[in-house]
């Protein structure tokens, strides 16, 4: 179990869902993998569900925006990076050839953040803490523990984010797969599957996993609770077995258990 309590730049440090039916998406997270929500108020009929896990910070979720569904953008999980300065952050996205798709502001007292698409596609967020560090607990069964970056250019992908974060790409010792390792710092925190890895119909995206005791019963659970699978339950020899699914309104994540 990891308990955070400061904030490490080039880590990932916050899970939002972005879903079209927030009540529905509580219940299923809440059941699936223990979280419990507490909702702020955010304006006329919104709210901001807060979930915990063993009473620490662990994601949250909000209602998308009528005109981001117009648009046809589907639920999604949003994957928030930490930085030491959103505003010098997202000014050298740009420079390294990414998009800032909103610049850097205040998210009232809580910090500050902007959103940034890398150069292969692969939008995320960029934050700066105040208040708000992020998620206080990870790599327990019910938290998030690992993101990949699906893209179509690793090697563009690896230039851009060494760049930006300084992160290490990093070819397993015994992996012949073509798979990068993240490291920030000393920890590995993430990785690139190789090219011919990824579904080429996908656009490029980060994918959350979050840890399960038991991939296989945490999969056939969530599909009774609606779930869609894209992947069935497979093993990686030494490093444990996932699964790729669909929450019930359509937001993809990983479910992981560790060999």
């Amino acid at each position: 179990m990891a308990l955070i309590d400061s904030s490490v730049p080039g880590s990932f440090c916050w899970m939002e869902l972005a879903t079209t039916d927030q009540n529905a998406a509580k219940a299923f997270y809440g059941s699936l993998l223990g979280w419990i929500a507490t909702d702020f108020p955010m304006g006329p009929g919104q709210f901001y569900s807060m979930f915990k896990l063993e009473d620490r910070d662990v994601a949250a979720g909000y209602t998308m925006m009528k005109d981001e569904q117009a648009l046809g953008i589907p639920p999604h999980w949003n994957l928030y990076i930490a930085v030491e300065n959103a505003d010098a952050a997202a000014t050298r996205a740009a420079e390294l050839g990414g998009k800032v798709l909103a610049p850097a502001f205040d998210v009232m007292d809580a910090g500050r953040m902007a959103v940034i698409q890398d150069p292969t596609g692969a939008i995320f967020q960029v934050w700066q803490p105040a208040r708000s560090i992020g998620i206080h607990i990870s790599n327990v069964p019910g938290a998030f523990c690992w993101a990949d970056l699906n893209t179509p250019d690793p090697g563009a992908a690896s230039a851009f984010y060494s760049g930006l974060l300084g992160w290490k790409f990093e070819l397993g010792e015994h992996d012949t797969s073509g798979y990068l390792h993240i490291r920030n710092g000393a920890s590995f925190i993430g990785g690139v599957p190789a090219a011919e890895q990824r579904d080429p119909n996908a656009p490029p995206h980060w994918m959350l996993y979050f840890q399960v005791a038991d991939c296989d019963a945490s999969t056939a659970k969530a599909i009774a609770l609606g779930a869609r699978t894209y992947l069935p339950p497979m093993t990686l020899e030494g490093v444990g077995r996932f699964s790729v699914i669909a929450d019930p309104q359509g937001a993809a994540f990983s479910l992981f258990t560790p060999a």
